[in-house]
C-alpha cells in the first residue's frame, strides 16, 4: 500500500512539474525570441532565431543562449584600445593625402572609397610601404621562418588554423628560438581554429615556454560555445617593420607542390613593408589585449621597410567593427569604371552585394568571379551555386578553378585597386567573424594581382546562364536548401 502511495505521490509531483513547465514556456521562448528581435542586425539571422525559439520547446531558447547571443560586443570594449579619439583620415598627419603631391595620391574616381575607409576605420591612408605575393606555403613559409629568425626585438603571430604538423613544428621552432634569444614572442589562436589537429598545437607552444593565447575559448560552464564569432585574422609581424597577412594559415595544406600532400590548398600570402605594418601591429594588439587581458605596447622599428604603395588597414568583426568591409566593397564595387576582379572560395553574398554586382555590370563594368570547382566544404559551394544564375543573367561572368582546391581572396577594381587580407564574401566573414583586410591604392600591385587572376582565369571553366538555368532538379533542390542556411554556413 505504501509503494502505492509513493508512486502516485511521484507521478502527480511529475505531473506538476510538467504543469508549472508548461506554464513557464512561453514566458521562456518570448523572452527569448524578444532578445534576438531587439538585439539582431540581419533580419534573416533575427527570424532563424525566433522560429528556433517558439518552434523547440526549451531546447530552442537553450540554444539560443549558448550560440545567439553576442558577448563580445561590451566584452571587447573592456579590453580593446579605445579608438574613439582617432582622427578621421586625412585628418591625420601622417596621412598620404597631406604631402604636397606632384600627382594625387587616391584617383580622382576613388575619393568616395577613400572617404568611406576614412570614416570607418579612423586609420590614415599610409603611404612608403611595399606588398610582396607570396603563392602557396612553398613561398610563403620560408620567407616567415627567415623573418622570425632574423627577429631582434618582437614577433607577433596570429591565426586561424595552427596545425600540429611538420610546418606548425617549424613554426614553434622558429618561434622558441627567438624567445630565447631575448625576443618577445606572442601567439594568438583561435579556439576553434586549433582544433581543426590533435593534439593542438598550444600544447607545444606551453611545452616551450611561449606566451600564448586562445581567441574566445570554449567552455561548457559558464556556457561560452561561440562556434561562430571566430578571428580569422592571419598577422605574423616581426620587429614592427615586417608584416605577413592574407588568406593562409599556418599547416601543411598550403603546401601545393608536395606529392604526399593528398588535398592540397592554393593560396595567396602577402609580405608588406613600411609604416602599414604598425597599423597591423595594432590590430593585434587589440585581439591580444582582449584574449589575453594583457595590454602591450607596440613597438618602435628600428628600420622602416621603403616603397611607393599606398595602403591601409580594414578590420571586421561583430564588435565594433561590424560591416566595415561590407561598406568598402559597396563603395569601391560603386567607383568602379571598367573592371571587377572577385576570387574567392566561399561565395554567399548579402542581396545587397549581389544587387551592387548587378548593377556594376549593367552599366558596362567586365563583372567577373573566380570559385573553385572543388570546394573543401561541399555544402558551401553547393549554397554559393544558388545564386549564381541571377548574376549571370545581368551579365557577371563565373568561372570554375579546376584542380586543387583554391582559398586564395583576391578583390581588384580597375587595375588601381585592391583589398587583400583573410576575409571571403560570405556571412560568416562578413558578419560573424573577425576579420583583417589591407586596401591597396597602387597600380602595380593592383595590374600584377589583375594578372595572377587572368592566368587563373584563363584556366578555368565558365557557367553560362542556360547551363546554371537548367540543372537537375536534385541539384538545384539540394543548392536551394544549403542556400537557405547560408548565414550560418
Amino acid at each position: 500500500m505504501n509503494d502505492v502511495i509513493g508512486a502516485a505521490r511521484q507521478l502527480f509531483a511529475g505531473i506538476h512539474l510538467w504543469t508549472l513547465l508548461l506554464a513557464l514556456w512561453p514566458l521562456i521562448a518570448l523572452g527569448t525570441a524578444g532578445h534576438a528581435l531587439m538585439t539582431k542586425r540581419d533580419a534573416r539571422a533575427a527570424w532563424g532565431w525566433i522560429a528556433v525559439c517558439w518552434l523547440f520547446p526549451f531546447a530552442g531558447p537553450a540554444l539560443y543562449y549558448v550560440f545567439g547571443i553576442n558577448r563580445l560586443h561590451t566584452h571587447a570594449q573592456r579590453f580593446a584600445i579605445d579608438r574613439s579619439g582617432r582622427h578621421i583620415g586625412s585628418a591625420h598627419a601622417t596621412d598620404i593625402r597631406n604631402r604636397p603631391p606632384t600627382s594625387p595620391a587616391v584617383p580622382g574616381w576613388l575619393d568616395e572609397v577613400a572617404r568611406t575607409a576614412d570614416v570607418l576605420t579612423r586609420r590614415p591612408l599610409l603611404g612608403g610601404n611595399s606588398v610582396t605575393p607570396l603563392h602557396n606555403g612553398e613561398q610563403a613559409y620560408p620567407r616567415m621562418l627567415a623573418a622570425i629568425a632574423a627577429a631582434q626585438d618582437t614577433v607577433w603571430l596570429a591565426t586561424y588554423i595552427f596545425d600540429n604538423d611538420e610546418i606548425g613544428q617549424q613554426f614553434v621552432a622558429a618561434l622558441a628560438a627567438a624567445q630565447a634569444r631575448g625576443v618577445q614572442v606572442k601567439v594568438l589562436i583561435d579556439d576553434t581554429g586549433e582544433r581543426y589537429s590533435w593534439p593542438r598545437i598550444g600544447r607545444s607552444l606551453n611545452a616551450a615556454g611561449i606566451a600564448f593565447a586562445r581567441f574566445n575559448p570554449l567552455r561548457l560552464l559558464p556556457p561560452a560555445l561561440h562556434l561562430n564569432l571566430r578571428n580569422h585574422r592571419k598577422l605574423l609581424l616581426v620587429d614592427g617593420c615586417i608584416g605577413f597577412t592574407g588568406g593562409m594559415n599556418i599547416g601543411a595544406r598550403h603546401l601545393a607542390e608536395d606529392p604526399q600532400n593528398r588535398r592540397p590548398t592554393i593560396d595567396l600570402h602577402f609580405e608588406l613593408q613600411g609604416v602599414i605594418v604598425r597599423q597591423m601591429a595594432d590590430v593585434f594588439a587589440e585581439d591580444w589585449a582582449f584574449a589575453a587581458h594583457e595590454k602591450i605596447g607596440v613597438p618602435e622599428p628600428r628600420t622602416i621597410g621603403g616603397g611607393t604603395v599606398i595602403c591601409r588597414a580594414i578590420t571586421d568583426g561583430p564588435n565594433e567593427d561590424f560591416e566595415q568591409l561590407n561598406f568598402v566593397l559597396h563603395a569601391a564595387i560603386a567607383a568602379a569604371r571598367r573592371e571587377i576582379l572577385i576570387m574567392t572560395p566561399y561565395f554567399l553574398p548579402s542581396a545587397e552585394l549581389i544587387a551592387a554586382l548587378q548593377g556594376a555590370a549593367l552599366r558596362g563594368v567586365r563583372t567577373v568571379i573566380l570559385l573553385p570547382r572543388h570546394n573543401n566544404l561541399p555544402y558551401v559551394g553547393w549554397a554559393a551555386q544558388h545564386s549564381l544564375a541571377q548574376l549571370l543573367e545581368r551579365g557577371v561572368r563565373v568561372r570554375f578553378q579546376p584542380g586543387a582546391f583554391c582559398h586564395s581572396k583576391l578583390f581588384v577594381v580597375d587595375g588601381m585597386y585592391a583589398l587583400i587580407g583573410s576575409a571571403n564574401w560570405d556571412p560568416r566573414s562578413l558578419l560573424l567573424n573577425f576579420e583583417l583586410n589591407v586596401e591597396i591604392y597602387d597600380a602595380a600591385v593592383a595590374q600584377g594581382l589583375a594578372a595572377h587572376f587572368a592566368a587563373s582565369w584563363q584556366e578555368s571553366d565558365e557557367l553560362l546562364w542556360r547551363d546554371a538555368q537548367h540543372l537537375p532538379f536534385w541539384r538545384r533542390l539540394r543548392n536551394a536548401l544549403f542556400w537557405l542556411f547560408s548565414p550560418y554556413l
